[in-house]
């Protein structure tokens, strides 16, 4: 007796199914729940089980060929019994990516898992959804959850990187003819000051809503201070209006709130542009990430000894990489090379 297997319906209104992988040929045995065939649909690749056992007589369709629902899948010569018997049936051989099916392979990308490190405990070693399933459950009792001011960063980076456009400039500072007791973040800050008051634009806010912006007449820098428990960006307010002396002294204080836990909310907000100077740590240059509504982040790199190109000859100087990173929505690049140009000229005085 033959007994004709049809495409089902497989739910979600789907109407067709493109055939992926066939894993019975003419002559298998087959029981009940063996995978018969993988199919792609518009959302998923599926296993399509056999509902009975049998003998495999005809198979309908090739790779790559679309099946409607309820048109013949596969013929079978004794169908219809409900037996367990072992499975003898053709099973897909090994796959560069683990020996699984495509539905199993489409599963373990989708949680992450890498099938050659995972031991298959189907029939010849074949990899299972339950041996994906497994394997990302160890892999997630080994996960470190991010926690508080981490837990925040990420989800402010996943927010920014789906909103800024950013873009970014770089060039060196000679900074030689700074005297032995300069200050290099405090130079940075009063740089920042004064290229801001040069070239507006970058000290200002994007308001993307009403795709305007506000310029500011204040400098209020936010500094990146690294802790163990993530990234803090104190504001250093009002930068033009202080001298070498204040900068410093409300750097510290910032620096120390930040490292005991004491700083407020509000010394949290409302900077008008941000100051990454991370060559203190390593790196010459770097993409920095801007944090809207700012438009721009000024890095400082490391600063170090190269050979600079003097009236014909060749001098040892001290230089300082310098990076810009804008929000290109609301800030041209002839602006941000403008306020580049301002920022060396200030780094590159004497005093």
């Amino acid at each position: 007796m033959r007994s004709v297997f049809v495409l089902p319906d497989l739910g979600e209104g789907l109407v067709e199914a493109e055939i992926v992988e066939w894993h019975v040929v003419p002559g298998d045995h087959v029981v009940p729940g063996q995978p018969l065939v993988s199919v792609e649909t518009d959302k998923s690749v599926l296993e399509v089980p056999s509902p009975w056992a049998g003998t495999v007589a005809e198979r309908h369709g090739a790779p790559g060929e679309l099946v409607p629902v309820g048109s013949p899948l596969v013929t079978f010569d004794e169908a219809a019994s409900t037996d367990a018997r072992a499975v003898v049936g053709h099973l897909p051989e090994a796959h560069a990516a683990g020996r699984a099916s495509p539905a199993v392979r489409a599963l373990a990308r989708r949680r992450g898992v890498d099938l050659d490190a995972v031991d298959g405990s189907g029939p010849g070693g074949v990899v299972t959804s339950a041996d994906v399933e497994a394997a990302a459950t160890t892999a997630q009792a080994h996960l470190e959850p991010l926690r508080g001011v981490r837990r925040a960063m990420a989800a402010a980076m996943e927010t920014v990187h789906g909103t800024v456009v950013p873009a970014t400039v770089h060039d060196v500072a000679d900074v030689g003819a700074w005297t032995a007791e300069a200050d290099p973040t405090v130079r940075l800050l009063r740089a920042v000051g004064a290229a801001a008051g040069s070239v507006p634009a970058l000290n200002a806010e994007y308001l993307g809503r009403d795709r305007g912006r506000r310029l500011h007449d204040d400098v209020h820098v936010g500094v990146a201070v690294e802790t163990e428990d993530g990234l803090f960006v104190p504001v250093l307010r009002d930068v033009t209006r202080r001298d070498g002396a204040g900068l410093r002294t409300e750097l510290d204080r910032l620096v120390a709130a930040v490292s005991d836990r004491s700083i407020r909310p509000e010394e949290l907000a409302g900077a008008t542009i941000s100051l990454s100077n991370f060559g203190m740590h390593g790196g010459l240059f770097a993409e920095l990430v801007v944090v809207p509504p700012q438009v721009a982040i000024v890095g400082a790199g490391r600063m170090h000894d190269a050979v600079v190109a003097r009236a014909g000859g060749s001098v040892i100087r001290t230089c300082l990489p310098v990076s810009l990173t804008f929000d290109h929505r609301v800030v041209t690049g002839i602006e941000a090379a403008r306020f580049l140009g301002a920022l060396l000229t200030d780094l590159e005085s004497p005093t």
